[in-house]
């Protein structure tokens, strides 16, 4: 269960680490994001649940753990971020299939319920 939380940890202690060694580079990625998830067609909700798949087909335990918490606190359930994971297993096929594995670990510990 702990798990997912510990790559979360990762995520915070890495973006620390480059902040405070590689403060340019660092800022001008996060600035990149920040303007990236900015458009106003999606709301943060759907884009989260597209980062969700994206993060399953891109095989990156990290990327599940961050985007299924945001997710959740967008009011993503359950159902909705297992479904934006098959859609990985869709595009991307058996691998991307066994990344399903993490999502539903993430999704068991930061709680999204069911429909």
């Amino acid at each position: 269960m702990a798990h997912m939380r510990e790559k979360l940890n990762d995520v915070k202690e890495l973006t620390e680490r480059l902040q405070k060694d590689y403060p340019a580079e660092t800022s001008g990625f996060l600035n990149f994001l920040k303007r990236a998830e900015g458009g106003k067609a999606l709301d943060i909700k759907q884009k989260e649940l597209i980062n969700v798949g994206l993060a399953v087909a891109a095989q990156c335990e990290w990327c599940i753990a961050f985007h299924v918490e945001e997710a959740v606190r967008a009011g993503a359930n359950r159902d909705e971020i297992v479904e934006a994971g098959f859609m990985a297993v869709i595009m991307h096929g058996g691998p991307a299939y066994m990344y399903m594995t993490p999502l539903l670990q993430a999704v068991d510990d930061f709680e999204a319920p069911s429909t």
